[in-house]
């Protein structure tokens, strides 16, 4: 990405293996706290799973989140990824242990350091979704706004916290926040640290519908990301996601110029056909995807 570089932290692929075993091994030394499931529909669910302390993050949760992303990134039978959590909170941000953790090591360490690196979710090839079902703060906000679509409970509250607590716009998210809800209202959000509720957040482009109660929230987003699955081919998902982050701070020439190649190069691939014959015969398509390669690549 041009103006945010973010490059993957290894080939996702050949992590699979790896990332699978990191976040069961995590599991097994930390308790279930952040929970990951591959849902009929090709759909993997991540959930922290903290509900006493709001699912706030410590630096185990941190690192599972991460292995958890990879894991479904390099997995050929996921196509999409929801993240939520459990009980009243999506996530309180950091807890006390990984504030202390992240304080000592420092702008070298951080630069260098995967586990504190909320960016890696733009290298994620999959469209991650958040589905914010309670109060979202700090790191947590971060970590939803990191999130390619958001929805949300009509009373999940948002609020970025940095400014109270003396701190600045952490991980990225003065890039990230403008893009989404304009700079207006992103100085608004971080400047204030007001709580924002999910009615207004709505109103603002921050999340893209709310529903009543975490039950409906949960069932809506997960058969949204189910249709998605569906419908759309994960080939043209990846290059989609990797256009938007990129042309983002292009030129409209350079957006234009490798749209253009990157269209001549979608013809060659399998989904193309697939895309225009599913269609003709009134049926579900027959994704090949991600298995026959990336786009760009052809």
């Amino acid at each position: 990405v041009s103006g945010l570089t973010v490059t993957p932290t290894e080939g996702h692929a050949a992590a699979a293996g790896r990332a699978g075993a990191q976040v069961n091994d995590a599991m097994a030394q930390h308790g279930d706290d952040v929970l990951y499931e591959v849902l009929p529909g090709r759909v993997a669910l991540i959930t922290l799973n903290r509900p006493d302390r709001l699912n706030a993050l410590t630096m185990q949760m941190q690192e599972m989140y991460f292995d958890a992303l990879e894991r479904a990134d390099a997995d050929p039978e996921v196509s999409i990824i929801v993240v939520t959590g459990v009980g009243r909170g999506f996530c309180a941000g950091a807890d006390v242990e990984l504030l202390k953790t992240i304080g000592g090591k420092g702008t070298e360490g951080m630069k260098h350091d995967r586990n504190v690196d909320q960016i890696l979710a733009y290298s994620i090839t999959k469209p991650i979704i958040a589905a914010v079902n309670g109060a979202c703060a700090g790191l947590g906000f971060v970590l939803a706004v990191m999130a390619d679509i958001r929805f949300s409970t009509e009373t999940a509250k948002f609020t970025s916290a940095f400014a109270k607590r003396g701190l600045i716009a952490e991980h990225g998210i003065s890039w990230a926040l403008p893009r989404i809800v304009g700079i207006s209202n992103a100085m608004d959000i971080l400047m204030s640290a007001r709580i924002v509720p999910g009615a207004e957040a709505k109103s603002m482009g921050l999340v893209t519908a709310v529903y009543p109660d975490a039950e409906t929230l949960r069932k809506e987003v997960i058969e949204y990301a189910r249709q998605m699955a569906i419908h759309c081919s994960p080939a043209s998902l990846a290059e989609i996601k990797a256009q938007v982050y990129h042309h983002a701070s292009a030129t409209p020439r350079e957006a234009f110029d490798e749209s253009s190649s990157l269209m001549l190069k979608s013809f060659k691939h399998p989904d193309s056909k697939e895309g225009v014959d599913s269609y003709n015969e009134n049926r579900e398509p027959v994704w090949q995807g991600l298995k026959f390669g990336r786009i760009a690549k052809l």
